[in-house]
């Protein structure tokens, strides 16, 4: 089950960085990619939960890199909205 939602973790993060790899038009784009990482962030928190949070220590750190991650994004649509 651990390897599964470490897994799933994996794809979405993926999947998130073809979206930004591709062209973004304005910031609605980047804002998907937001929503993304952000529901990403609540399904880890239920898995962590699910698993009584007992993942080695890596549920943890998925978590925390999807949370940069969405820091990372809501910084990138603030100063894309900014320079439009």
């Amino acid at each position: 089950m651990n390897k599964a939602v470490l897994a799933i973790a994996a794809a979405v993060t993926f999947a998130s960085g073809m979206t930004l790899a591709g062209a973004v038009h304005d910031w609605h784009d980047l804002d998907k990619v937001h929503n993304h990482v952000v529901e990403s962030i609540h399904e880890m928190e239920r898995a962590r939960a699910a698993n009584h949070y007992d993942m080695s220590g890596h549920g943890a750190k998925a978590e925390d890199l999807l949370r940069h991650a969405e820091k990372e994004l809501h910084e990138a649509v603030e100063a894309a909205k900014a320079n439009k």
